[in-house]
This record gives C-alpha cells, structure tokens and sequence, in this order.
C-alpha cells in the first residue's frame, strides 16, 4: 500500500488533499502544527495517521520524520503563509515570517527528509502562480514563492541522479480559508476539491511543474515573458482600483 507525506493538511489544498488521498486507499501522514484539527482529520476518515509539529521549527521537523515507520513513496509539502504589504510600506517582521513558513519551511521538511528519501520516491512541493509576475502588495509573498521556485529547479538538477522525483505546483487563485481573507477580486478562482484533483493527476503522471488552472496561470506566465517594463504597464492597469 502507498504511503504520503502531507504537511499543512489541517486546512485548504493539503487537508483536501489528505482527505483524497484516504478515500484513494493511500495511508496518509497528515502533518501540521494545530493538534486538535489533526485529531479530528484522523477520526474522520480511516487510513489517516498524523504529526503534529511547526514547520519553521527545523529541529520539531526532524524528530517528527524520525518517527515515521515507512519511508513515504510520495512527499507533499503545502504548508503555506501569506500576509501583505499595504501602501508600499516595507515591514521586515512581516517579510520573515512569510518566508519562515512558505520558504525556510519547506527547506526544513526537504533537509529533514533528505536522509530517508530513496530512488523511486517522489517529493512535491506547492508554491504559486504569483512567483511568476510582480503583483501588487505581494512582496512579500511572492518572493518566498520565487525563492521556493529557484531552490527547487535548482535541486532537481542535483537530485537527478539520485533518480527521485521532484514537483513543483503553482496554482492560481483556490477557495481556502487563506485566500477568503482577500479584499480582492480573485479571477478564475477555483474550489479546494479542483485543485487536489488536478494535482493527484499530475502527480500521477510524476510532471515536474504544474499549473492551474490553465488559462489563468497560462496568462500570467505570458505575461512574465514580457519586456520588465511592459509587465509593469499590463500590472498596473489590470489592478487598478
């Protein structure tokens, strides 16, 4: 029976996914930092085991993953953060946070993950579209995505010879409670069911990058391929308010 790694399945795309995963027969290891959200994820749906830790916390990472029985055949790293930048006013605690989870938190999981990982395996990690075009207010998060990006197309070179599979998924914008919190209009936002399904697929057929949904992440990377300056133009008239 296959086995999968969750972090961040208390909530949105990773609870989803862990949910899915279950009724696909998996034997899931669903992983987050609120203890009573995971209790209620495994009593809900059988096949579901957990690990409660905090993934900004590298040495609570490595003591959870030293308890695992079986090596995962597949790895999915969610956990995620978003916070903004209003009126340009830079906020360094505000850009350190975001990046402990949504950047050092995955570099976390993959350093603590690292020695446990065979040929065969696979590791996906979820960044965003929103790495791909400057947006407004998104300074903060979008360079962590942008960073995560980076790192791992970087680390898929060296991991290549070690034959293990590396994801790397950038949605659009999905219906979950983070992205509720929005004041903005979200185009092509799609539900949380959606999205783990389009991902299950492509995992299946082990793609290296994913994107969702099609036209709006097609946009957008169209758009990144533009002169800086005409990015910039289309940018600023697409969000004006």
């Amino acid at each position: 029976m296959r086995t999968v790694l969750i972090t961040g399945a208390t909530s949105g795309i990773g609870q989803q996914l862990a949910t899915d995963y279950a009724k696909e027969g998996w034997l899931v290891v669903a992983c987050g930092r609120n203890a009573s959200r995971l209790e209620a994820l495994k009593a809900s749906h059988p096949g579901i085991s957990t690990l409660c830790f905090d993934v900004t916390q590298y040495e609570a990472v490595a003591a959870a993953f030293a308890t695992l029985s079986n090596v995962p055949d597949l790895w999915i790293f969610s956990a995620g953060d978003c916070e903004y930048i209003d009126n340009g006013r830079i906020d360094s605690e505000l850009c350190q946070r975001v990046m402990a989870v949504n950047f050092f938190g995955v570099v976390h999981c993959l350093q603590a993950a690292q020695d446990y990982l065979k040929s065969g395996n696979h590791v996906a990690v979820i960044s965003s579209v929103a790495s791909v075009v400057p947006l407004p207010r998104s300074e903060a998060y979008g360079a962590s995505k942008a960073a995560l990006d980076y790192f791992l197309s970087a680390l898929r070179l060296d991991w290549h010879e070690k034959h293990i599979d590396l994801s790397l998924i950038s949605p659009g914008f999905v219906d979950t409670p983070l992205t509720q919190k929005n004041t903005f209009a979200m185009p092509m936002c799609i539900s949380v069911q959606a999205a783990s399904k389009a991902i299950q697929v492509a995992l299946a057929k082990r793609k290296s990058r994913i994107f969702f949904p099609r036209l709006f992440t097609g946009m957008l990377r169209f758009i990144g391929l533009l002169p800086h300056d005409t990015q910039q133009w289309i940018v600023r008239r697409l969000t004006r308010t």
